[in-house]
């Protein structure tokens, strides 16, 4: 209010003097949100720009934009940020039984020092791969890589090029590491590697021969040395001994004197001289035959640690192939149970369904034969007898007809029955008690009626009565 009253009374326009205030206004405000935007990156850090970052050369959509050591402005809304941590990360691989080209299981415990990759293309994967991962799981992704190409490296080597040739063996293990951490935007920093050991004892076997050819040729060194200092101290000695007698051959007087006194130095010279040749001789002999007995040795304990490797080898070969074959006959009697457990149930199961569907049968034949015989009583009237009696007389010609199939086939003519005049007691022989007997095992249609507890009707005859027999009720049934 008084910056209009002062606008009004130094004859400014309050109109043009709000425009001017809204505009400061609006550059401020894009001032302080273009700076609140802007973000620096550290020496330590990978800034990783995301969202919409442009396109790639081939075109494509870029998924981020990697910036190591600058700065970039950050567009609100459609872009964000994030920063990758570029301290080493350091990693205890320890690898045990790994299997090496002489099919021997070698433990190579190393340390491995990685970290996010500030290389053009790799800093990219680093942003599509690890972004937003914790540094437990990034180490986590890195061991199980490392792992794997270790293992793939020491199947490739043998146990002499891991032991001795260690430049080699971490050359391959750096190239092949380091190709594979790249793919997931990871460097190789350093690889170190502690101690490697095997379990037959191979490499043990190996220093031992080592150590015995170096302290059999440092004994022979110091035999060579000591020949030659022998040799020398003989020398030596002799150029000493010469010159004692001159000097005592120049002292004696007289010519004849020193021609005698030279003469016997001469000769105990040469003496001196057979001697200490021999004594060379003799002290070089006995150092060559102390080298090759050591020699020997040596070669005899190389011998028996080779044994020992091959020994082991061989256990080694003999053993993985009984695992394998163990394993095999364990797979095999497994399926063959599993088979068999299967055939079982399938039986079991089929055995079920048939007896079921038998039972299911059975069950729909005795409801129909229910059903029909309850039909069947209620068309004679309720009375369960009368049913029954209707169920015989339907059956009686089946029955009848299946009693004179019995003797349907018999040929009359080619029966003999011999006779011998003699009478039964009703007066007939013996050939009319067989042929009356034979005629009788078809049953009256009275005797029929009878089983099935009904009467003939009176045109076909009068049944036989029995003076015993109970008289039947005159209820107007079926007799």
């Amino acid at each position: 209010m008084k910056l209009f009253l002062t606008a009004a009374t130094m004859g400014m326009n309050p109109a043009v003097l709000l425009l001017t205030c809204v505009v400061v206004l609006l550059v401020l405000t894009t001032l302080i949100v273009i700076l609140s935007r802007y973000r620096k990156c550290p020496s330590d850090k990978v800034l990783v720009i995301y969202g919409k970052v442009g396109t790639a050369q081939d075109g494509s959509q870029r998924s981020a934009k990697c910036i190591h050591g600058g700065a970039a402005f950050i567009w609100p809304v459609i872009q964000a940020y994030e920063y990758l941590d570029l301290t080493p990360m350091s990693i205890q691989v320890d690898l045990r039984n790994a299997l090496s080209k002489q099919n021997i299981r070698v433990d190579v415990p190393s340390r491995f020092t990685v970290g996010i990759s500030t290389e053009n293309g790799v800093m990219q994967n680093a942003a599509e791969r690890l972004l937003g991962i914790k540094i437990d799981e990034i180490k986590q992704i890195a061991e199980d890589i490392i792992f794997g190409q270790m293992r793939l490296i020491i199947a490739t080597m043998d146990i002499e090029e891991i032991n001795s040739d260690r430049d080699k063996f971490l050359e391959a293990v750096s190239s092949n590491v380091e190709t594979e951490l790249k793919k997931i935007g990871l460097r190789l920093i350093n690889v170190n590697v502690t101690d490697i050991t095997d379990e037959s004892g191979y490499i043990v076997a190996l220093g031992q021969e080592a150590a015995a050819k170096a302290i059999n040729d440092a004994k022979i060194s110091v035999a060579e040395a000591e020949r030659v200092g022998a040799i020398g101290s003989a020398e030596a000695e002799r150029d000493r001994r010469i010159s004692v007698s001159k000097s005592n051959s120049e002292a004696i007087t007289g010519e004849n004197e020193a021609k005698a006194l030279i003469a016997e130095s001469d000769a105990l010279r040469r003496e001196k001289e057979a001697e200490a040749q021999k004594r060379a001789v003799a002290a070089e002999n006995i150092a060559k035959a102390r080298a090759e007995e050591e020699s020997y040795e040596a070669k005899r304990a190389a011998e028996e640690a080779r044994a020992h490797f091959e020994q082991a080898k061989l256990e080694a070969d003999v053993i993985i192939k009984t695992e394998i074959e163990k394993k095999k006959l364990e797979l095999e009697a497994e399926a063959k149970a599993e088979q068999v457990r299967r055939m079982a149930k399938g039986e079991a199961d089929a055995t079920l369904l048939k007896m079921q569907a038998e039972a299911n049968g059975a069950k729909e034949i005795l409801m129909k034969q229910a059903e029909g015989f309850r039909e069947l009583v209620q068309s004679a009237g309720g009375e369960a007898n009368d049913a029954i009696r209707l169920m015989i007389a339907d059956k009686l010609e089946e029955v009848t007809r299946i009693q004179v199939e019995a003797i349907k086939n018999l040929q009359i003519d080619k029966i003999t029955v011999w006779d011998s005049g003699a009478k039964s007691d009703g007066g007939k022989g013996t050939t009319a008690d067989f042929i009356s007997g034979l005629y009788k095992s078809v049953p009256p249609l009275t005797e029929l009626f009878d089983m099935a507890g009904m009467q003939l009707p009176e045109y076909l005859g009068t049944p036989k009565t029995d003076a015993n027999a109970i008289e039947a009720p005159s209820d107007g049934g079926t007799k």
